[in-house]
């Protein structure tokens, strides 16, 4: 007499706490490709805390199961997992580094202008000087006083250049790596999460049965 036994294990209590703690610590951890990229500390907790709650997930994890020599399914899940909330704080660390690079090379251009418009200015200034210089002054009006005001007119032009220039500085601006990422990382994620749930549902156990000669 032979006796078969089909043992079938349920998913309820891994998909509660596991499955679903890291599909929503990946999903939050996607959350700061959409802050923007001046929110540096927000974006350092989103990235930091991310890290830290998948590294615990993982522990807990394999604490609940039985020690085995090889990769489960479990693993294989949390360690793609763990890849997108690592490759977010990367993503952050390169716009954040991208960000200050092209802050200095703005600031620069923007002094070397603010330069040559000096230069520009004074330039004016003592063309102007010098033609006052050759003109006719009423009793009222003399050469020194219409020097500096035309000097002051020059300091305060300035001043309102520096200011508009100034105000069209991009504050809050989204970077073109947080574009693409809030794009390709949703669409990764969701392709593995696709390939899965297709190949582990659908999988049939293959058990082996040595058969002895009678």
């Amino acid at each position: 007499m032979t006796a078969h036994f089909h043992l079938k294990r349920k998913i309820g209590y891994f998909v509660i706490q596991t499955y679903l703690p890291c599909i929503m610590t990946v999903i939050l951890s996607q959350m700061s490709f959409w802050l923007n990229r001046e929110s540096v500390p927000a974006r350092t907790v989103f990235g930091v805390t991310t890290v830290l709650t998948m590294t615990t997930l993982s522990i807990s994890a394999r604490n609940s199961l039985p020690k085995v020599a090889y990769a489960t399914a479990m693993d294989w899940f949390i360690a793609v997992c763990y890849a997108f909330v690592f490759s977010a704080l990367i993503e952050f660390a390169t716009v954040n580094y991208f960000t200050k690079r092209s802050w200095a090379w703005d600031g620069k251009k923007a002094y070397e202008a603010f330069q040559s418009k000096k230069k520009e200015a004074l330039a004016k200034t003592m063309n102007n000087a010098y033609a006052i210089g050759g003109m006719t002054y009423t009793p009222n009006i003399t050469k020194d006083s219409v020097i500096p005001s035309i000097s002051k007119s020059t300091a305060v032009q300035m001043r309102a250049e520096e200011r508009a220039s100034e105000s069209k500085k991009s504050y809050n601006s989204v970077s073109k790596i947080d574009k693409m990422a809030r794009v390709v990382f949703p669409v990764l994620f969701g392709i593995f999460n696709l390939v899965y749930w297709a190949t582990y549902l659908n999988r049939d156990p293959v058990i082996k049965v040595d058969t002895a000669p009678n």
